[in-house]
């Protein structure tokens, strides 16, 4: 006999399954990356339709069966719909979803991403918010609920602290280095102190000021030159959002 159970959560991901159903992918606070089955939800009347698509959060209420989740009921607390006549805005979006999902496992506390995705999905709605910085934030962020920081405060590679106006950063040594260590890394460069100062602000910062402050054209530079790489090092796919915002924001 299924059983009855309720978790807060978004919608990561959704495909279509036989005629009419849907399989959708969530993150939630209470069992993390979990899929589930919403019968019917590609049916024209159905009260699933809308509520089954990526950026919905809400609380979902499932039926537990042996292998699988059956969605029985959604109460939606934010829909995100606006996103969608947002460019290049909606495919930042749907990377963020994507990195999210990646990350995801079953049986896990997602809550901060969560937290963090709602945030974050926000911030693509501000008219002054360049989604470049939106991305670097997100990512380094990201990388940091993971538990896959890179090294901000000492040298990576003698312990010693690093002054901020003249530091090396290197993704050999997974972060900084000072001025001896970063002769012998190969792609040790120089990264100025207001990058620096905003990598650590964003990995320390309360959730809720993440999406607080802008940058310089060349501070942004030099966070996308070194958390891009950064994320792509560590992970190991190739996200297809990004083919797509490459080719639009080119």
């Amino acid at each position: 006999m299924s059983d009855l159970i309720t978790v807060q959560g978004v919608v990561l991901s959704a495909m279509p399954v036989g005629e009419y159903d849907r399989r959708i992918e969530l993150l939630t606070r209470e069992r993390g990356r979990i899929s589930a089955f919403a019968k019917g939800a590609r049916r024209q009347n159905s009260p699933f339709m809308a509520v089954t698509t990526p950026f919905v959060f809400g609380t979902f209420t499932l039926f537990e069966g042996k292998t699988s989740y059956n969605l029985s009921q959604v109460a939606v607390q934010h829909q995100f719909t606006e996103l969608s006549q947002i460019q290049p805005g909606i495919y930042y979006g749907y990377y963020f979803l994507e990195l999210a999902q990646y990350f995801g496992r079953e049986g896990t506390d997602e809550k901060e991403m969560m937290n963090l995705l709602y945030v974050t999905v926000k911030a693509l709605l501000k008219k002054d918010m360049d989604p470049r910085l939106v991305r670097c934030i997100f990512e380094l962020r990201t990388m940091t609920e993971q538990g896959m920081m890179p090294v901000l405060t000492e040298c990576g590679g003698c312990g010693e602290s690093v002054p901020e106006d003249g530091c090396f950063i290197s993704q050999e040594a997974h972060g900084v280095l000072c001025d001896a260590c970063s002769r012998m890394a190969k792609d040790a460069w120089r990264i100025s102190a207001a990058a620096l100062y905003t990598m650590r602000y964003i990995v320390s910062v309360p959730m809720g000021k993440l999406y607080t402050f802008r940058v310089t054209d060349e501070v942004l530079s030099e966070l996308e030159r070194f958390i891009h790489l950064y994320v792509s090092k560590n992970t190991d796919r190739r996200f297809k959002t990004l083919d797509i915002l490459q080719v639009m924001c080119s």
